[in-house]
C-alpha cells in the first residue's frame, strides 16, 4: 500500500500557513550553487546484488585505514580498540536499548550513562558532565549557544586553531540565530593574539587545544582575560586521549569543556557516529545542553539511577529547551566507558605517553628531510609539516605508494591559499617504527 498522506489541497494549506509560496523557498537559506539541480546521477531502479555488486566494486576503490601505514588525525584517530569493546557493546540488552524515557526500566542504560558523565568530569577536572552530544563539532556549537545564554551576550570569538569544521558549525548556527561570531585567521604557529579580541561584549572565546595544528594552548591568561571581562572560555579537543598526559582544561580555567570521543572505543567508522564530550561547572549546569544522568535511592534505599536535568525540547520544554539535540550517542558512550574502564587511568597515562612518543619520532624522521619544516615546537601526537610542494599533490603521490600521509590542510581550507603546501600528520599507537621509517623514505622520494 503505498503511503500519500498529503493531496495538492493538503500542501497548500500547509504552505500558506507559514507563510512561503512554494516547497522551495523552504530552503532559500542554503545557497543557490550547492543545490540539487535534479536528480541525482543514479539508475532509478536495481535488484539488491546489482545495488550490493555495484557499492562493492566502488569501496574496492578505497585504500582502508587499516591495510597501510596510517597518519591521518585532524579529528578521527586510528587507536587500538580492544576485542572485548565490540563484545560487550554487541550483547543484546546494550544493542537494541535506546534512550531512557522510562527511567524506572532503563536503569541498566541510566547506570552506563552515570558511569560515562563521571569518567568525562574526571577526565577534563570539571564539575559535571552530561549524557554526551552527537559529536565534538554539535557539541561546540551548543556550547557557543550554552555561553549566550549564561552571559546574556552573543559575541563568540573563535581561535585561529580551532578545527575548521568546528568553526563552521559555530558559524552557521549563529547566522541563524542571528548572533555575532569573529572568527580569527588560521593560526598554524599557535603565536595568535586572542587576548586582544576580548571586550565588554564577548560573550565566549573558543580555543582548541591541542590545535587543530597540533599546537598546546595555554589557556590560564585566556581565561583569566574572558573572566575580567565576564565572558566564558570554552575549551575544545579532538583527541581526548591527550587528557591522559597534558593538564586538563578545569584546572586551567575552563567554564566549558567539550571535544571529541571517538579516540576511546570507537573506531573510525568512515567519519561516524561519533560521541561529544561536554562538561561545564556546576554552577552553569541548568544551561547545560542534552540531559543528565543522576543517581539516588529508591523508597527502600535502594541504589537508584534517574533523568536529573534533561531540558530538551522532546521532555516538554519545547521552546524553553536549552538544546535541539534529539538523543544521546548511547552506543558510542557505552563503547566509550567500557575501553575507559580497561585502561583505567595508569592505563590511560600510558597510552598517551606511547602516543607522544610515536609522535617525537615521527617529528625526527620529517623534520630532517630537506625542504620539509615542522611548525611545532610542543605537541602531542599529531603536529603540521609545511611542504615545499603542494601537500595534496604530495598526499595523493604517497597514496600511490601505499601509505596515507596526513591530512592537507587545503581540504578544510580551501580558499586559503597560505595554507596549501601544510600537512598536518598523526602518530599514534598503531603505528610501527617500520611505517614512520616508510612514511620518512616515501616522502623523501616525492620532494627529491
Amino acid at each position: 500500500m503505498r503511503y500519500l498522506p498529503l493531496n495538492d489541497t493538503d500542501r497548500s494549506d500547509m504552505l500558506a500557513r507559514v507563510g512561503v509560496d512554494s516547497i522551495d523557498d523552504l530552503f532559500a537559506d542554503i545557497p543557490e550553487d550547492v543545490r540539487l539541480k535534479g536528480l541525482l546521477d543514479l539508475p532509478k531502479r536495481a535488484s539488491e546484488m546489482e545495488v550490493e555488486r555495484k557499492l562493492s566494486a566502488m569501496a574496492a576503490r578505497n585504500t582502508a585505514a587499516g591495510a597501510v601505514p596510517f597518519f591521518v588525525g585532524a579529528g578521527a584517530y586510528k587507536h587500538h580498540v580492544p576485542a572485548t569493546v565490540d563484545h560487550l557493546i554487541q550483547r543484546s540488552e546494550f544493542l537494541t536499548s535506546y534512550t531512557p524515557y522510562q527511567p524506572e526500566i532503563t536503569q541498566g542504560t541510566l547506570q552506563y550513562l552515570f558511569e560515562f558523565q563521571t569518567q568525562v568530569a574526571r577526565l577534563t577536572a570539571m564539575d559535571v558532565a552530561n549524557a554526551s552530544m552527537y559529536d565534538g563539532s554539535t557539541g561546540t556549537g551548543e556550547a557557543v549557544l550554552m555561553a549566550h545564554r549564561v552571559t546574556k551576550r552573543n559575541k563568540a570569538v573563535l581561535s585561529g586553531g580551532l578545527h575548521p569544521q568546528y568553526r563552521e558549525v559555530v558559524e552557521g548556527l549563529s547566522k541563524m540565530a542571528g548572533d555575532r561570531v569573529v572568527s580569527l585567521p588560521a593560526d598554524p604557529s599557535g603565536t595568535e593574539d586572542i587576548l586582544s579580541q576580548i571586550d565588554d561584549e564577548t560573550s565566549c572565546v573558543v580555543v582548541q587545544s591541542p590545535s587543530f595544528y597540533g599546537q598546546l594552548i595555554d589557556l590560564k591568561p585566556i581565561a583569566e582575560k574572558a573572566h575580567a571581562h565576564k565572558a566564558l572560555l570554552i575549551a575544545v579537543f579532538t583527541e581526548v586521549v591527550s587528557l591522559g598526559l597534558i593538564e586538563p582544561p578545569g584546572t586551567q580555567g575552563a567554564d566549558i569543556v567539550v571535544g571529541e570521543g571517538q579516540s576511546i572505543g570507537n573506531g573510525l567508522n568512515f567519519g561516524g557516529p561519533y560521541v561529544g564530550l561536554f562538561a561545564t561547572r556546576q554552577k552553569y549546569v541548568r544551561q547545560m545542553p542534552g540531559r543528565l544522568c543522576g543517581e539516588t535511592t529508591d523508597a527502600e534505599g535502594k541504589r537508584g539511577f534517574v533523568l536529573t536535568l534533561s531540558t530538551r525540547e522532546q521532555h516538554i520544554r519545547r521552546d524553553k529547551a536549552t538544546s535541539n539535540i534529539c538523543t544521546n550517542s548511547g552506543l558510542c558512550c557505552l563503547a566509550f566507558t567500557i575501553h575507559m574502564s580497561l585502561l583505567g587511568q595508569a592505563g590511560l597515562t600510558k597510552l598517551a605517553r606511547i602516543n607522544h612518543g610515536n609522535a617525537v619520532k615521527l617529528r625526527k624522521l620529517l623534520g630532517g628531510i630537506h625542504g620539509v619544516e615542522v611548525l611545532n615546537s610542543a605537541y602531542f601526537n599529531e603536529f603540521t609539516i609545511a611542504l615545499p610542494k603542494l601537500a595534496e599533490d604530495v598526499v595523493a603521490q604517497l597514496a600511490d605508494r601505499g601509505l596515507l600521509a596526513g591530512l592537507p590542510v587545503s581540504r578544510l581550507e580551501p580558499k586559503n591559499k597560505d595554507l596549501a603546501n601544510l600537512l598536518v600528520v598523526a602518530s599514534t599507537e598503531v603505528n610501527t617504527d617500520e611505517d614512520r621509517a616508510a612514511f620518512a623514505g616515501a616522502l623523501k622520494e616525492v620532494l627529491a
